[in-house]
């Protein structure tokens, strides 16, 4: 004889996890039931994955104009710390004052105050120490 048992499986979620040990279902029923949690719980779990992503990845642009600038006025930043260590004090005063130009530009094009801040003290700094060496001299 044939077993013409059919057990309809539905893949709502409000359906509850009810004990299938004592009931008719088959073998493939009960696997998909099972792979049917399953689903349901990795799809969770990459949702949740994918909010944590989205929390952490950077917020700044990438290739615009503001972007260039920010890379050249830290590239100019460091090039000026680097020679104001190495007796070239003119030559990195000027390359700091022009990276503190820079990155006043990067805080106003992203309306981020304390980029324009700390740069705006730091080039005033700088600048008037560039004005006192190019007067002694």
């Amino acid at each position: 004889m044939e077993d013409k048992n059919i057990t309809v499986i539905s893949d709502k979620p409000n359906e509850a996890n009810t004990s299938i040990s004592g009931s008719s279902m088959t073998k493939a029923g009960r696997l998909a039931m099972e792979l049917s949690q399953e689903k349901k719980r990795l799809k969770q779990e990459l949702e949740e994955l994918q909010t944590e992503y989205d929390e952490i990845k950077p917020t700044t642009p990438t290739g615009t104009r503001d972007w260039y600038v920010k890379w050249i006025a830290m590239l100019l930043a460091v090039a000026g710390i680097f020679l104001i260590s190495a007796s070239y004090t003119l030559y990195g005063q000027i390359a700091y004052v022009v990276s503190c130009i820079g990155w006043i530009y990067v805080g106003m094009q992203w309306g981020d105050r304390a980029i324009m801040i700390g740069s705006s003290v730091s080039c005033t700094a700088i600048a008037m120490n560039l004005v006192n060496t190019l007067t002694s001299t």
